[in-house]
């Protein structure tokens, strides 16, 4: 957290949509990408694009370091109360357009779900 302290006192806040990375720490991985996503209103305030963002922008952050896999969580679907399938759809949509890109060096992306529910959702989304 120290890394990301830093972070913070050298740019201030993070935008929403935007994301900043960190060292892993004892995680098995080499980054952590640290995104902003949106909190949720009604949809019609820019979430869906704010969040598509999130996506997207830690897609790059994973190509500009040569990463081959990446894990996403269901970004602002928790306390930030995004809806669920709507979620579920812009991340996966996302994902599948940067995956289909050629010169991708990603060759695999996780979703890390909180429960049940959220890996029916998104399975619901990938079928």
């Amino acid at each position: 957290m120290r890394e990301l302290d830093a972070i913070r006192a050298k740019i201030g806040s993070c935008p929403t949509g935007q994301a900043v990375a960190t060292g892993a720490g004892n995680l098995p991985a080499k980054f952590v990408f640290h995104t902003v996503g949106p909190v949720y209103r009604d949809g019609r305030h820019g979430e869906p694009e704010l969040l598509a963002s999130c996506h997207r922008v830690c897609l790059a952050m994973a190509e500009e370091r040569g990463l081959s896999t990446l894990t996403f969580p269901a970004i602002s679907t928790g306390v930030y109360g995004y809806p669920l399938a709507d979620a579920a759809a812009i991340a996966i949509r996302e994902v599948k357009l940067h995956l289909q890109r050629i010169e991708s060096s990603i060759n695999a992306v996780t979703f890390v779900l909180f429960d049940a529910a959220a890996l029916k959702t998104f399975e619901r989304e990938l079928a």
